[in-house]
């Protein structure tokens, strides 16, 4: 795997009826110290099951219910429809049924670092108009995450960051796991995030020592290492009685009931024989084989992650990478469980990753626009759209003229900016960080409501690019 993805980093530890009995490590620091089990990782949303679970210890001391409205506890909160406001309990914060499209609002957490405060969140989700009824499908989402770990630290009278560690970091004896501001040399023992350049594998930015919270961090935020997420998969797997005692038969059933019916994909049906996925408070649950697994994945910022659960077995394995790598994970998650779902039925590496390499170029040949006629955009042809343009979420943006360019940049997310070219009769930005890049669609007169899109439509949900609509509201200065 390590040869085929050219990864910087790898951490992978299996548990199997009801011990680890294989680790590996592979790969260095920046240090040129090898990664080992202790090595920080970033987990992303694996951190989602963690929140769910400092939810349901709550529940437990009594101090909030799963059918609690929201409101309650965060008497500001506001989604765009008022029914849904008043309806919305804590539960549902966990489950993605909500009616917000998928990924919506993310552009108030990625690209980090930016501006926008969990506050600012909160204040902008009355914004987000519903993609679907209540309760009445799926689409992934981050934001009500951060809306959980509000309300987490108003119910339990602490902080999020300071919760997490006293109510499930702490009993559980995960010792290096990290959540919120934090000292990486005090720390030390901390992967890099790296990213794809160029055909080369390098550092994504410059980090110094200091690792400040941010506003997601209750979707995604937490570093974990190998042996902290095995102890955490442990405690589900095989739990002693004293961690039946810290979080309850009860609430752990709570946490992988299904809530929510997921999509099943012709490629999971095909591997795996899936005939059902679902989705619990901070985990997914599907078939494999005609065997339960319980599990879940996290991508942010050239750190991805995955942890699956066989509770029959009380077996699982636990993967850490520290760079972006969808297809690693994906074909590693597939042979390692084959070794307790069907081991007769096994793959190879080469095979997994030979076919998803087939399929994803047939998808991208298929449905990403051809934009190498691009050309920079000009203030003559666009002097009529000029000027800073403000959506009621993401705040103010300026497409403006700036050192011989027109520059599109955001005042909230700084990172979003870049260059608007000219594609035929179209404009796109291209953002400086080698973000994904954005359709301008201006309205015709520059009075009207100007809307984004993502020009590669298999880009990263979390560019919510669609659900942006900034209106004019002064000229350039």
């Amino acid at each position: 795997m390590v040869a085929r993805y050219h990864l910087p980093g790898i951490a992978v530890g299996v548990i199997d009826n009801g011990s680890v009995v294989y680790t590996r490590t592979a790969g260095s620091l920046q240090s040129g110290k090898p990664i080992n089990a202790d090595t920080l990782f970033k987990i992303a949303s694996n951190t989602k099951a963690m929140t769910a679970t400092l939810l349901a210890r709550l529940v437990e001391e009594g101090k909030l219910q799963w059918d609690d409205p929201v409101t309650k506890y965060l008497p500001s909160f506001r989604m765009y429809d008022p029914w849904v406001t008043k309806n919305m309990q804590v539960g549902d914060l966990l489950v993605h049924h909500s009616g917000l499209g998928e990924g919506s609002g993310d552009l108030m957490l990625w690209p980090a670092p930016n501006h926008f405060t969990p506050a600012d969140v909160m204040a902008g989700l009355r914004y987000l108009k519903p993609a679907y009824s209540f309760r009445a499908g799926y689409a992934y989402d981050n934001v009500l995450l951060v809306v959980a770990g509000q309300l987490a630290a108003a119910a339990g009278g602490a902080p999020y960051a300071q919760l997490l560690r006293s109510e499930v970091f702490e009993p559980l004896g995960m010792s290096r796991c990290q959540i919120g501001t934090w000292n990486r040399l005090e720390v030390g023992n901390v992967a890099q995030p790296h990213v794809q350049l160029d055909g080369q594998t390098v550092v994504a930015g410059s980090s110094g020592p200091i690792v400040h919270a941010t506003t997601m961090d209750a979707a995604g935020g937490v570093y974990c290492s190998l042996h902290d997420m095995l102890t955490w998969a442990m405690n589900w797997l095989a739990p002693t009685p004293q961690q039946l005692a810290w979080l309850s038969p009860l609430q752990r059933r709570e946490e992988w009931a299904t809530y929510t019916p997921l999509p099943i994909s012709n490629r999971e049906y095909g591997w795996n024989e899936t005939i059902f996925r679902g989705n619990g408070r901070g985990w997914r649950i599907s078939n494999v084989d005609h065997q339960m697994t319980v599990w879940h994945t996290g991508d942010l910022s050239g750190m991805y992650s995955g942890v699956m659960l066989l509770p029959f077995q009380k077996s699982g394995f636990v993967i850490l990478i520290d760079t972006d790598a969808e297809d690693a994970r994906t074909v590693l998650t597939e042979v390692l469980l084959k070794h307790f779902t069907a081991p007769d039925n096994g793959r190879s590496v080469a095979s997994y990753t030979d076919e998803l390499a087939r399929d994803e170029k047939a998808q991208r040949m298929a449905t990403v626009p051809d934009t190498s006629s691009r050309q920079p955009a000009t203030t003559q042809e666009l002097a009529a759209q000029l000027g800073v343009w403000r959506d009621p979420w993401f705040g103010p943006v300026s497409i403006c003229e700036g050192n011989g360019e027109v520059r599109f940049t955001s005042t909230m997310s700084p990172r979003l900016a870049g260059q608007v070219m000219r594609v035929g009769t179209q404009y796109l930005v291209h953002w400086d960080h080698g973000d994904a890049e954005a359709w301008l669609r201006f309205p015709a007169d520059g009075q009207g409501t100007l809307h984004m899109a993502k020009v590669d439509p298999n880009a990263d949900f979390s560019y919510d690019y669609q659900d942006l609509a900034f209106t004019r509201e002064q000229s350039c200065k």
